[in-house]
This record gives structure tokens, sequence and C-alpha cells, in this order.
């Protein structure tokens, strides 16, 4: 397939100004290019390489970079350069590079024959990473947080169209009377924290933006303006993630992102005990958000006490955390997906409800529902949760060539799990919390036994995904929502079982460790039936972390045989 060259030259203007006077296709044929020094790199495409690498050093904004390479191929079109760019752009990101481009945007969209063009640019990055601009192999990047949380990603249209309407609607409140707060609305793997992390990088890089024009015109480029950029400038913007695992590993790529710092991503405690206010906070899995309840510590149960009398003058049960939230910050955008609750300190469904409807009748409600983690599609995370609910599926659906499997014996899929990993990386056992956490005490104590198993929880509460002890280990919801993976091996305890006479899901009591996950908010009774829909929610999101393929597990044989037949 190889039909392209890359052509390598000194970036000062000697060689450039030699470089473009070589031939016409140096000066009039579409082109992608790297400009590079040992740490950072900037990525372009141009109709005319030579003119902009030649506009790029009249500037003087990429001084410090001293090489350039220009990819050059006789089938390039416009359409394929933003293809090219875009990729390369996140996989330098992932690659661990400081990526120096501004998130001006590419909407991710077919053109002709774009397949073929992808196989020729997994042999264009073989050969830049020949040449010393990549360390890591394309798998090894793609299974990287870095990769998955990068703020590079390319959107949907969807997922474009909503990045444009909020920031319409921000600039519209900061230039008038102050509006109410965007909800962003989307089930699981429909990319509501890509849509978060992306936000919140292109924000900056308005507010920061000199006036240096694009060389690919979207959109999305279109918002870059002297107005908008006046406008943004200097904006305090904050993401807020609850789950502590989660927001470690944003930190992570925040702190190699340029214009972006680790200290913009916060817990909620960092928004509530802040001294200062924020223009913009925008909340991850705001679902996760809680409310007045039994906090993980006594301190944790102190300072929330704390927060609630600092901003409200009392400890009202009746404030959450998302009201810390809206006290604290001017504008508000949440993403929600309520059916995503795994704990019952967690947000209420029906203030959940409130904030949808309220979003919807200001036009400031978006719901995303392309499915970009599961390759089975949209219609597998919909099958799933109606598998798991009370008015299951009359038929099964055929996920095509996504590798779902059931398993009659749980060491055989085990076994599966790890050879998966050895074949593509990132394959991860799961559970329920239907077994205890024996060996937080005594790390020689098994948590998870079978005739001839015997596995221990996640070791880490924090990146447990990524550590080295993970293949070995299983984890449980507190470590996985939020993560994508190649493969997840799903074992469902006996939380949840099945009842052949009443033909209906139940909740088990005794066979539930998380202690949390079980008690009461003040004023509040759950009974089995409400504690049911939040396992419901766990085993829903467990099943569909899996990018190829889930494997599943179920050891109540009845939930086995009703299982059985959907998939």
């Amino acid at each position: 397939m190889t039909d392209f060259r890359i052509e390598r030259l000194r970036f000062d203007h000697g060689a450039v100004a030699a470089w473009g006077r070589a031939t016409d296709r140096h000066r009039d044929w579409p082109v992608v290019y790297t400009l590079n020094n040992d740490r950072e790199v900037y990525v372009g495409e141009s109709l005319d390489g030579g003119g902009r690498l030649r506009q790029h050093l009249d500037q003087g904004k990429k001084a410090q970079l001293v090489e350039a390479r220009v990819i050059i191929d006789e089938t390039f079109n416009k359409s394929a350069c933003l293809d090219l760019e875009s990729y390369l752009i996140q996989l330098f990101h992932g690659d661990g590079r400081q990526v120096l481009n501004g998130n001006a945007g590419v909407v991710d969209g077919s053109y002709f024959e774009r397949e073929r063009y992808r196989g020729k640019f997994r042999e264009i990055f073989e050969r830049l990473r020949a040449d010393g601009l990549f360390e890591a192999t394309i798998e090894e990047i793609e299974n990287s947080d870095l990769f998955k949380l990068s703020p590079f990603k390319s959107l949907t249209e969807q997922q474009g169209d909503a990045v444009v309407s909020i920031v319409q609607g921000l600039l519209a409140d900061l230039r008038g009377e102050p509006g109410t707060g965007t909800v962003i609305e989307g089930g699981p793997g429909t990319g509501k924290t890509v849509v978060a992390i992306f936000l919140v990088k292109m924000l900056r890089d308005i507010g920061q933006w000199d006036g240096e024009p694009f060389e690919s015109e979207t959109y999305l480029s279109g918002l870059f303006t002297p107005d908008n950029a006046a406008t943004l400038k200097g904006l305090q913007i904050g993401l807020v993630v609850p789950q502590q695992s989660l927001r470690k590993s944003i930190q992570a790529v925040f702190a190699r992102t340029p214009g972006l710092t680790a200290q913009m991503v916060l817990s909620p405690f960092d928004v509530g005990k802040s001294p200062h206010t924020w223009d913009l906070l925008v909340v991850d899995e705001s679902h996760r958000l809680n409310q007045r309840a039994n906090q993980t510590s006594a301190q944790k149960n102190r300072e929330f006490a704390e927060i609630n009398a600092k901003l409200f003058g009392s400890d009202d049960p009746r404030y959450t955390q998302l009201d810390w939230v809206t006290q604290q910050s001017h504008q508000q955008v949440l993403l929600v997906d309520a059916r995503q609750r795994v704990r019952p300190a967690d947000l209420d469904a029906s203030l959940l409800a409130e904030l949808c409807t309220a979003s919807l009748a200001q036009g400031r409600l978006h719901r995303l529902t392309a499915q970009m983690r599961v390759r089975a599609g949209e219609d597998y995370v919909e099958h799933v949760r109606r598998v798991l609910s009370s008015t299951p599926p009359t038929q099964t659906i055929d996920f095509g060539e996504y590798d779902f499997r059931f398993f009659e014996d749980v060491g055989q899929m085990v076994d599966a799990i790890k050879t998966r990993d050895a074949e593509q990386g990132l394959a991860r056992l799961l559970a329920g919390y239907a077994w205890s956490w024996e060996s937080k005490k005594d790390k020689l104590r098994a948590d998870i036994v079978f005739p001839g198993i015997e596995l221990q929880w996640n070791s880490r509460v924090v990146d447990w995904v990524d550590s080295p002890k993970s293949i070995d280990e299983v984890g449980s919801i507190h470590t996985i929502q939020g993560y994508d993976l190649n493969y997840a091996g799903v074992i469902i305890g006996r939380d949840l079982t099945y009842d052949p006479a009443t033909r209906s899901l139940k909740f088990n009591r005794e066979s539930y460790y998380d202690k949390k996950g079980r008690q009461n908010n003040p004023g509040q009774k759950l009974s089995d039936g409400d504690l049911l829909e939040y396992v419901q929610n766990i085993y829903s999101v467990l099943l569909t972390r899996g990018i190829r393929g889930t494997y599943v597990y179920v050891v109540d044989p009845h939930l086995r045989e009703y299982m059985r037949p959907f998939f």
C-alpha cells in the first residue's frame, strides 16, 4: 500500500525556503506535516506546505521547534489530510508528547475510501515511530488513559453540535444576564467524559487565542473570534469528577496538556471548601454527586457539615453536593446518566429528572446517543439494561462480531480474559460487590472463592486498571466506572438472583457487601426493591465496559438460565 514519502528537514528559514522551491508538490498539494523538538510537537495540514512552514517561522511562535517532516502522498485530498492530522495529534498526545495544537477540533466524518486511508495511516505511524517520533506502539497508546481521556479526540457530529451549542449559550450568558445551567444526558459509552474534557480545553484555547488563523476550517474553529476570545479570556473553569480513581486519571492527562493544569480537576469537596468561585464548573458523572449521607470517613462527614454551614448557614440535610456546585459557580454544565447511580448517597433520580426537564425547557438539554465504546452499538447497551430490568426484551439481538460469551465455568472465563489481555491488552475481571473484601486487612486472604479458583479484589482504589497486578485481580464498580476496557469478564454474584416462580429479579441483601451501597440516608428507609435498582445499575455498568467483547459468569443458576436466551 505504501505510496507515500516523508521528507525531513531542519525547521529554519534556509532549509524551508530551499525545500519549498524543490518541486510543485511542496507548494500546491495537500500535505500533513509535523514540527517537533525533543518534548513538543505540532501537527498541521496545508495545501501549500512550503508557504505554511514559512508562515510558522515568520510568526516566531514555534521557534523552539527544530525539525519538520512533511508527509506527501499522490492520493491525498483535503478530507484524508484532516483525518490524518487529527489521528496523529491524538497518538502524539497518547504517547506523552506535549502537543501544541489548539483545540479547534475535527469532527469525525466519512469520506471516500476512508478505510483504505486508515490502513495507510498506520504505515505512516510506523515510519514516524521508526524515525524516533513515537515510543509506544499504536496498541499501547490506544490502551492508555492519555489517549482515552485526551482532549484532542475527534468528535462525532452529535458531540460537535453539543459543544457548539454549549459554547454559544455560555457566551450569551457571559455577555448578558446569567442563564440556566446546561445538561448533557447520555448512556454508557456515549462520550460524555470526552465532551467534558474537550469542552474545557476548547474554552481555554479560545480564551488564549491570539488571532492566528487556522489551517483547517471547521464549524468548531468558527468559534475562535476576537470577540469570543475577549469574552473567555481569563475565564475560571473547573472540571468536577466525583469518582476518585477517574479524577486522578484525568488530572494526569491535564498535567500533560498545554493550557490545562491538574489543579483544574476537582473533587466535590474541593469545590465546597474553596474560598473562591468559578465562572464555569463542568461536572462529569453528575449522578455520582452526593446527597447528605454517611461519607466514606469521619473526616468527610465533618467536612460535609462544615461546607454546608459555610455556604448555607447550617448543615441542613436537604443540601447536596450539586448545591455546592451551583453556589460556587456562575455557570454549570452537568453530564448525567441517572441509570448509573450505584449507591443511595448518589443524587436522587427525581432530582436528576427535574434537572433534565428544566434544561429541556430552556433549550439547554443535549442528548448523546451514538455508542462510542461498545462495538456492538447502542442497541447493546439498551438490551443489557432491559435484560436486567423488570421488563425484559422479547427477543435476542445479533450483535455481529462483538464477542459476547456466557461461561459455565468461572475458571475458563478467567483463562479467556488472560488470553485476551495477552493478545489485545486491557482485559480485566470485574464483579458486583457480592463478596467481602477480606484482603483489604490481610493481603494473603482470598476474597472471591470458587472450586479451584481463588481471587482477590483490586489491591488499589486509584488507577487500578493500569496497575501491574490488575490482570490477576477483580475490579469493582468503584474502580471501573468511567473507564474503557477491550474485554470485560464480569462475575455476577448472588447479590442478584432470579425467582422462577414470580419470573422476577431479586436483590439478595445477605450477599451484598458494599456497606455504603445499602446504607440509609437521613430520613430514608431503603427496601430491597430500592437496593435492587442500584445493583441492576451496577451490573449494567460492568456489562458495558468492553469495547471488543464481554464475558459473563453468573453464580445464581436460575439467573444464568434466565439471561442466557437473550444473548
